[in-house]
């Protein structure tokens, strides 16, 4: 790739277009619950203010299907920014055109304004080539630091570099670029891959992509029992995809083909219902009743884990060990983020689930990167590229 980092493009004075991912979740007061995707592009846009150039931040928050929604406004992300930067962050509503390019030019050098959802565009997501060049009217340089955006190919993150003439990718795109190579290109081996969550449907494709490269895969979380019952052992009321049983004998079958160790839980908490206070118990992986649910590793899951992780050089972790959004059955999940955490080998976390996984066990700041993209990141696990990042190899 030839994509330009944002290190390499002068923007002094400059008027930057940076597009940024504040999609963001808010509470009924319209209050922003966890502002991460906000402070992670601080130093990108901190860059640039020390570089006196103007800075235009575009973003999307939610569906709003291509016309605008009150609730889905980015007003209280322009005053949350102003209180992170501690500087005014004009947010501004005029929509796009000659009326809009007017008011940016007439900004003051070293101005930071926040457009209105750029999703209230029905262009936006249809790609639109003249919503593109509209958006590049308002800039001298472009600049992309929304990961989490990267796999969908829009107008503000495709159709734009187009029209732009000087494009880069930001701090935070470029750290997520980096660190991907570093695990999947030239790994520090042993590489491990620890996939969860609840369907093998949705981790599938991504499966088939590491297995070449890994040496070992751990598998957890919900779609772990079909797994089990490709084994041949009944999985009780777990989470089942049946018409999937015959694709993970095949993918168990590839990786031993190809000396990979694919290692599956040994124990499970069960529980008669999908509930918190449901009474818990631990048994082997062959002994679930059929009137129970599999909703956590076991400790002999954990322990057989975590020797693993310990003896690898290099770890990617996308999707929980369990249902650990209920406090009674974190456990297993919260005990393998602490042992990542805690080892000696570079870690690299991804998706939205992982990602809270790792914040509710309190080792964040352990994991050497945490990914900001959801979707993004497991679509680099499939081996594919990513629209917004293919925009900007010029």
């Amino acid at each position: 790739m030839t994509i330009k980092y944002l290190k390499d493009v002068s923007v002094d004075g400059k008027k930057v277009l940076l597009r940024v991912d504040y999609n963001v979740p808010y509470d009924k007061q319209m209050s922003i619950t966890d502002d991460t995707r906000i402070t992670a592009t601080v130093p990108t846009i901190q860059h640039c203010i020390d570089r006196k150039a103007t800075i235009i931040l575009v973003s999307h928050l939610g569906r709003p299907k291509g016309k605008p929604v009150p609730e889905m406004s980015l007003k209280p992300v322009a005053r949350k920014l102003t209180e992170v930067l501690k500087r005014e962050v004009k947010f501004i509503e005029t929509p796009l055109g000659e009326k809009l390019k007017a008011e940016i030019d007439a900004l003051p050098a070293g101005s930071i304004v926040l457009l209105e959802n750029i999703r209230f565009y029905p262009g936006e997501e249809k790609n639109d080539k003249e919503l593109g060049k509209q958006l590049a009217s308002l800039c001298d340089v472009y600049v992309d630091d929304a990961f989490a955006a990267a796999h969908r190919g829009h107008s503000s993150n495709d159709a734009i570099t187009q029209y732009v003439k000087e494009c880069a990718a930001g701090f935070l795109l470029q750290d997520e670029i980096e660190y991907f190579k570093k695990a999947m290109e030239k790994p520090e081996r042993p590489l491990g891959a620890i996939i969860g969550g609840a369907k093998v449907s949705s981790k599938l494709e991504a499966l088939n992509n590491i297995i070449p490269k890994v040496n070992f895969i751990i598998i957890g979380g919900g779609m772990a029992f079909t797994f089990l019952k490709a084994k041949g052992m009944e999985v009780g009321k777990s989470i089942l995809e049946e018409e999937l049983v015959g694709t993970a004998k095949d993918i168990m079958k590839n990786a031993e083909s190809k000396g990979v160790e694919l290692l599956l839980p040994v124990d499970v908490v069960i529980a008669k219902a999908f509930e918190n206070e449901s009474p818990r118990q631990v048994v082997p992986v062959d002994k679930i009743p059929a009137d129970s649910i599999g909703l956590d590793i076991g400790p002999e899951s954990v322990k057989l884990f975590s020797k693993k992780i310990k003896s690898a050089k290099t770890v990617i972790w996308n999707g929980p060990m369990g249902a650990f959004e209920m406090p009674n059955f974190a456990a297993g999940t919260n005990q393998i983020a602490e042992t990542i955490a805690n080892s000696a080998l570079l870690s690299i976390v991804g998706g939205g689930d992982s990602v809270t996984a790792v914040n509710q066990a309190g080792v964040s700041e352990k994991i050497s990167y945490i990914s900001t993209g959801g979707g993004a990141f497991l679509e680099l696990l499939e081996g594919k590229k990513l629209p917004a990042i293919v925009a900007l190899d010029k």
